[in-house]
């Protein structure tokens, strides 16, 4: 479904779900490089369980226009801008990687449009290594190369699917394959510089889940950890076997967690 958000022709899809004003609202953020694909499955769940489902291709990604934003906190304005569009009032908020960069500086910024806050492949900071930068920079395969391989775990690195037919490490090339040229750069550096995530992270007060990868190569684990103990009662989900790439490393375990807190906030 298109909307038009800052003069710019965006797409966002609701899960082939109606949306209705008298539903709660869901509202997913992708990653670096990536797209509102990324969230199928928990974007069909939500919608046949009655949810808006608000899944966004940010500017310059996808099938959205316009350039890539080139920092977080510009990047949740966009957000509030799209929600202001859709007449979306409040929201659960569910960000992964990049996405849950802003989804923080979103919630810190905007808590009455927030219900609750799931960040998933989180890290506060969120540093990115000379070597990834500079080969994004440059527009080198290698950036994607380096991306999609430090974001599977070993086991998914076999190239294994639960979907027959399906290779996740293929899967996650041709899918940063098929972004414009500097998008992965810009994405990466507006993570790399966004150095006030600490400070927003202290002043989230709404009800939060964090789901991390035990694997997770692209942010640490220990990351993970300290970001649930910044945020007062939020709950962490470590899952085996996965690293960044959860949603298609250990999708049923990611959907399953994400249910804790969109259909219940009340539950932890």
């Amino acid at each position: 479904m298109y909307t038009e958000v800052n003069g710019n022709k965006t797409f966002f899809s609701h899960g082939n779900g109606e949306l209705s004003r008298n539903q709660p609202s869901v509202v997913f953020i992708h990653g670096a490089a990536m797209d509102h694909t990324v969230w199928t499955l928990p974007a069909r769940y939500f919608a046949r369980h009655r949810y808006n489902v608000y899944a966004f291709d940010l500017p310059g990604h996808g099938r959205s226009d316009g350039e890539p934003i080139t920092s977080i906190e510009s990047l949740a304005e966009w957000l509030k801008s799209a929600m202001d569009v859709l007449n979306i009032d409040k929201a659960a908020m569910v960000g992964h990687s990049m996405g849950s960069l802003v989804s923080i500086c979103f919630s810190a910024k905007y808590p009455e449009l927030t219900r609750c806050l799931a960040l998933l492949g989180t890290s506060t900071p969120m540093p990115v290594t000379e070597q990834l930068l500079s080969s994004a920079e440059a527009n080198e395969h290698d950036a994607i190369d380096m991306t999609n391989i430090w974001s599977h775990s070993d086991f998914a690195l076999t190239g294994g699917n639960a979907d027959p037919g399906r290779c996740m490490t293929i899967s996650g090339q041709r899918l940063l394959e098929r972004s414009d040229d500097n998008v992965l750069f810009n994405d990466l550096n507006a993570c790399n510089a966004f150095e006030d995530a600490e400070v927003y992270l202290n002043n989230i007060d709404r009800p939060t889940l964090i789901i991390s990868g035990k694997q997770d190569k692209m942010t640490s684990p220990i990351k993970a950890r300290a970001a649930a103990a910044a945020i007062d009662g939020a709950r962490l989900v470590e899952l085996d076997r996965c690293g960044h790439s959860m949603m298609v490393e250990q999708p049923n375990a990611v959907l399953d967690a994400l249910t804790t807190i969109v259909n219940n906030i009340n539950s932890f």
